[in-house]
């Protein structure tokens, strides 16, 4: 049997390159995003949902485990920057930025762990970022948000050690995303999407006795 992965976010950016990267590994894959997308190859399950709504996270739950019988792999990384400070950003982007960026994690998890708990086998990735570790001005609500994806991360690794289910948190620097969308610096600059991807490819193939617990990715000249 094909083992499978759970991506949200997975039409654009870091979670397309892991769509993109696992399928063409053999893995079943099913992912979601808020606009709907058909150009994927035949092993991948799309479908549609706004992550930061939580009957949406738990209606693509049920699509999961409608589909298949178990997770081998979920990636948690929907999420979006909005620039800004604490004392000037605009009201409600902290609850929009807690919503997509900490509790569609918080929910998916709850929703499809219990499998891996059976199972005894499994690993969680979960796409955090350097702003998860040190704050910036106009990081705002971003960086509350990120730092609470990495303590969940955190304390997801500490529940989950006795059940075999590896947990990793994945912290890359500025990644040519859409979230870069405008600024004048060249592509070499930033670190590839499709790098993420194959270091969540290589952190999972390791022995299953072995774990990378946390992984900090930077542009080469580390400033971004």
């Amino acid at each position: 049997m094909n083992k499978t992965i759970v991506v949200t976010g997975g039409t654009k950016g870091i979670g397309r390159a892991i769509v993109e990267k696992f399928a063409a590994e053999g893995f079943t894959v099913l992912t979601c995003a808020r606009t709907s997308e058909d150009n994927f190859p035949q092993n991948v399950h799309f479908f549609k949902a706004d992550l930061s709504k939580k009957e949406e996270v738990l209606a693509f739950a049920n699509f999961v485990k409608q589909t298949v019988s178990q997770v081998d792999v979920l990636v948690n990384n929907t999420g979006f920057f909005l620039p800004g400070e604490i004392h000037n950003e605009a009201e409600g982007t902290l609850e929009a930025m807690i919503e997509t960026n900490l509790y569609s994690a918080y929910h998916l998890t709850r929703a499809l762990v219990g499998g891996m708990i059976s199972e005894k086998q499994g690993h969680i990735f979960n796409i955090c970022s350097t702003a998860s570790i040190t704050a910036y001005t106009n990081g705002g609500s971003y960086c509350i948000s990120k730092f609470a994806m990495l303590g969940m991360s955190k304390v997801l690794r500490e529940e989950l050690k006795s059940h075999q289910v590896r947990v990793t948190s994945i912290l890359p620097g500025a990644t040519l995303t859409d979230s870069w969308a405008g600024v004048e610096l060249p592509a070499e600059r930033f670190i590839a999407s499709d790098d993420i991807a194959q270091i969540v490819w290589t952190a999972h193939n390791l022995p299953a006795t072995t774990v990378l617990e946390e992984i900090l990715v930077r542009p080469q000249l580390g400033d971004l």
